[in-house]
């Protein structure tokens, strides 16, 4: 069910002024913590105890995660409310009303009462993630949701989304090793900081992508008196049937709760079954408390979901793919989905790497594609960016089937065009910031 697009913007509105205010008033070399972030709610009242929630947490296909359960939610008649992060484009991105952006001025007002707050000294300066999560939850209540889908940020213990006050469902995707400077540098650290988002009494559901995590996530649910369910876990949840096609996905489904066959998806990639999967897991939890929505619904909502960026195909001749992976984790299921949906294909690979990222390994496993070439290149005006000869240095590390000379560019574009002038498919991917430069600024 649609609202009226009053208020509403297209993805590419002026959001300048919007991000000159969150830079100019929030500083991100303070340590994360909740106590800024809570006393900065508290004094507008707590706007994010005013909906309903399912939060979502993990290192990779949270987002994805989200696109379907908002999704389904919505075509159940439901008024949604979808935070996610980073954005690709514009900060308007990041909260969708019904599956729509809000217009600049709606964000600027949540953020001038918010920055009325810290310029009195009556709160702490913030971080940009913080000051823009505050506005967020600011603008869901005032748009008085039905449910908030709500993707943290980094980690879960200390993250700002981790004070709403209504979840009804803790959802954790995929966990691999990832910003090991925040959460940790093990893989149970790690989850730690995922898991503490359970609540007390509720509802959780794992991706159980690791056998030592899945325990690990049984036994904090049970000190918390939560019911727990794993993905995959066949006592608790099946996934059979999967067909996976460069038009999207066919699976069926069955937890004790929820049965359904010929489940159909648009977002594409083997991974995305799983991101789907978890999705339903969580829903045939909540559905009781939501009698709207109907196994038609929700079979509507898969088919409708969309999440840019993530296997999203822009061209069809060339056949030219988006995709965000940008840890080891992300770029092995991008791998998968690449070597079942093109094998025999010539593949090029246009990769970028924030330097602070793991883009060996990453390089290792793309290199495992047959018939690929790389490109390496680099998001331009950005610091935390590998600059691009560095990464073909690291590149010539391993042998590259269909690229005997590599050379590298410093413009995206041109590394993508080269791409596509010498191969059947080319996949661009390595960092968030990449795709969502290519998708403002490249027409294919």
């Amino acid at each position: 069910m649609q609202t009226s697009h009053e208020n509403y913007t297209h993805e590419n509105s002026n959001f300048e002024e919007v991000e000159r205010l969150l830079f100019l008033h929030s500083d991100n070399q303070i340590k994360p913590g909740l106590e800024r972030i809570a006393k900065l709610l508290s004094s507008v009242n707590n706007p994010q105890n005013s909906f309903p929630a399912i939060h979502v947490v993990g290192t990779n296909g949270k987002g994805s995660t989200c696109a379907f359960l908002e999704s389904i939610f919505r075509h159940s008649g439901y008024k949604t409310g979808f935070y996610s992060s980073p954005h690709l484009e514009s900060p308007g991105e990041r909260l969708l009303i019904n599956s729509h952006e809000l217009a600049p001025e709606k964000w600027l007002h949540a953020l001038e009462i918010l920055i009325a707050k810290l310029d009195n000294n009556s709160c702490d300066r913030t971080s940009y993630f913080e000051l823009l999560t505050a506005a967020a939850f600011l603008l869901a209540q005032e748009n008085n949701l039905d449910i908030g889908i709500i993707e943290a940020g980094l980690g879960g213990r200390l993250d700002a989304t981790n004070l709403l006050g209504r979840v009804k469902c803790s959802v954790i995707a995929s966990i691999s090793m990832d910003h090991t400077e925040y959460l940790g540098d093990t893989l149970e650290k790690i989850a730690r900081e995922k898991f503490a988002v359970i609540r007390e009494n509720n509802i959780a559901v794992f991706a159980g992508n690791d056998e030592s995590l899945t325990k690990l996530f049984r036994e904090i649910c049970r000190e918390k008196n939560s019911q727990g369910l794993v993905l995959g876990c066949k006592s608790e949840s099946e996934i059979s049937n999967v067909k996976i096609t460069p038009d999207g996905n066919i699976f069926d489904f069955e937890s004790e709760n929820l049965r359904l066959k010929n489940i159909r998806t648009n977002l594409i990639g083997a991974y995305q079954v799983y991101n789907a999967a978890l999705a339903l897991l969580a829903i045939s939890l909540v559905r009781k408390s939501f009698p709207k929505i109907t196994e038609q619904t929700i079979l509507d909502g898969m088919k409708n979901a969309f999440w840019k960026g993530r296997f999203e195909i822009i061209s069809r001749e060339p056949i030219t793919i988006l995709d965000g992976a940008h840890n080891p984790d992300g770029v092995a299921k991008l791998t998968e989905s690449v070597k079942e949906l093109f094998s025999g294909e010539k593949i090029g690979l246009v990769y970028a790497a924030m330097r602070d990222k793991d883009y060996e390994s990453c390089l290792k496993i793309l290199n495992s594609i047959p018939n690929s070439s790389i490109y390496p290149t680099c998001v331009p005006n950005m610091k935390r960016s590998l600059e691009s000869e560095n990464l073909e240095k690291c590149a010539r590390k391993f042998h590259w089937e269909n690229s005997p000379s590599l050379e590298n560019f410093d413009a995206p574009i041109n590394a993508a065009r080269k791409s596509q002038s010498e191969n059947r498919v080319t996949i661009i991917c390595g960092s968030l910031y990449l795709i969502g430069m290519i998708r403002k600024n490249f027409q294919i």
